[in-house]
């Protein structure tokens, strides 16, 4: 989700990559959450953050505690920046719940990145 507004709200001012320590795949209610929102990220990637290793950063942004805690050291100028958000994957109840907590989190995550954006 951050990928799809970081792409969309710096507008070419940066090249934006994904990735975990982990590849899951898209999951299908975060695409319906932006889609919502007017952001297609379909075509995204499950990438893992090893298939970046040749790649200088600016910035090294996790948005989980657990990728914070094992995101590799990024050597150079790399700025990092962190922020627990809520993971929706991980939501149970009806799938109204389900998608009202996808909703919550992408919101989370859009203020977020927009306060971001406006300060690079």
């Amino acid at each position: 989700m951050a990928h799809g507004y970081l792409e969309q709200m710096l507008d070419g001012r940066a090249k934006v990559y994904s990735a975990g320590i982990e590849a899951h795949g898209l999951n299908p209610r975060a695409v319906a959450a932006m889609m919502e929102d007017g952001i297609y990220i379909a075509h995204h990637t499950s990438n893992l953050m090893t298939d970046y290793d040749d790649i200088a950063f600016d910035y090294v942004i996790t948005v989980c505690d657990n990728a914070h805690e094992h995101c590799p050291y990024y050597p150079g100028k790399s700025q990092r920046l962190h922020h627990n958000f809520p993971d929706p994957a991980k939501a149970s109840g009806t799938e109204d719940e389900i998608r009202e907590q996808f909703r919550a989190t992408r919101n989370m995550i859009r203020d977020w990145c927009k306060d971001f954006a406006t300060q690079v």
